[in-house]
């Protein structure tokens, strides 16, 4: 018996779940989210890469990073906090030593940069210029600290976050600008990665947070603060889609934030997104991913919906 669960049974005909994120067509519009399922195949023994619309891999820099203190990660009442730190192997070595498992599992991948610098970010993109066609996008995750320009992060400064896109033009595939919600000026930067050259945004990012331990004073995290994710951060996510749509309604969108089922994936598409991704249920349930994408299907079946694209901004009153 294989071990990777196939759809449920349910009325109605196949559904076509193929979606278009700017030039790039996915076979199905559920991901996983940068950071939860790490830099290769990682999940494989529960999932089949080839049947989730992409793998996208861990945040990667050019060089190789350590990341933050210990302890790192903390289980919330509706999710959990993080502050990982980026870690990770550089982009040379996991070109080396995980995207060839990636390609031999049948894997779409895109690849996530970060940097603290626009160098950084443009030394990231540069080395993955030559990777093999099965890395089909490059996620610029923006939301690191700019230290060209003080504390703020890039994803906070419209002008800042368009500078690292232009910069990142060497990766030679599209890219889509992942994005903070800790901004009142999130419309605004969308729209100026749009004119940069990102071909889509992903919406949304971790929304900053803080536990601390009553007994001994002091915050969780060896960090001190972290990112909050999970259910709590769903409605902050359809709200963050909903809106950036409404402004720029031929922005390509990736919803993510608490997705953990059918139904929450279906209210980011309604709200404008084109495909999901899901992170913080793989932690709780590593086949996570493929539940989502195979209850999405089954949700189609049973609601008559025939082309994912009647879903994609359905939420939204047309003229």
């Amino acid at each position: 018996m294989s071990r990777f669960r196939r759809g449920g049974s349910a009325s109605g005909p196949a559904p076509d779940l193929r979606t278009r994120v700017g030039s790039v067509e996915l076979a199905n519009p559920v991901m996983t989210a940068s950071g939860t399922a790490g830099h290769g195949v990682e999940l494989a023994d529960f999932v089949d890469l080839r049947r989730i619309g992409a793998m996208v891999v861990k945040s990667l820099a050019a060089e190789p990073w350590s990341g933050n203190p210990a302890p790192r990660v903390h289980a919330t009442n509706a999710g959990m906090i993080n502050s990982v730190g980026l870690q990770g192997p550089g982009v040379a070595a996991w070109r080396r030593d995980e995207l060839p498992e990636l390609v031999r599992a049948g894997a779409t991948v895109v690849a996530s940069i970060w940097g603290r610098t626009v160098e950084d970010y443009a030394a990231a993109a540069d080395a993955l210029a030559d990777c093999p066609p099965q890395v089909v996008a490059v996620e610029v995750n923006l939301s690191c600290p700019n230290l060209d320009g003080g504390a703020h992060l890039f994803a906070h400064d419209p002008e800042a976050a368009a500078t690292v896109i232009a910069a990142t033009a060497g990766a030679g595939r599209p890219r889509w600008a992942k994005l903070s919600p800790n901004t009142d000026r999130l419309v605004e930067v969308a729209g100026a990665v749009a004119t940069a050259g990102a071909e889509a945004v992903t919406l949304i990012n971790t929304v900053m947070g803080m536990v601390i331990d009553t007994e001994r004073r002091r915050p969780v995290l060896g960090a001190g603060g972290g990112g909050m994710s999970g259910p709590a951060v769903h409605p902050v996510a359809v709200r963050a889609v909903y809106d950036v749509h409404a402004a720029h309604p031929t922005l390509p969108i990736v919803g993510v934030g608490g997705v953990a089922n059918a139904t929450d994936a279906i209210e980011l598409l309604l709200a404008g997104a084109a495909a999901v991704q899901v992170g913080t249920a793989t932690f709780a349930d590593p086949r996570a991913v493929m539940t989502v994408r195979d209850d999405l299907e089954s949700w189609c079946r049973r609601h008559g919906v025939t082309r994912l694209a009647e879903l994609i901004g359905g939420a939204h009153e047309r003229g």
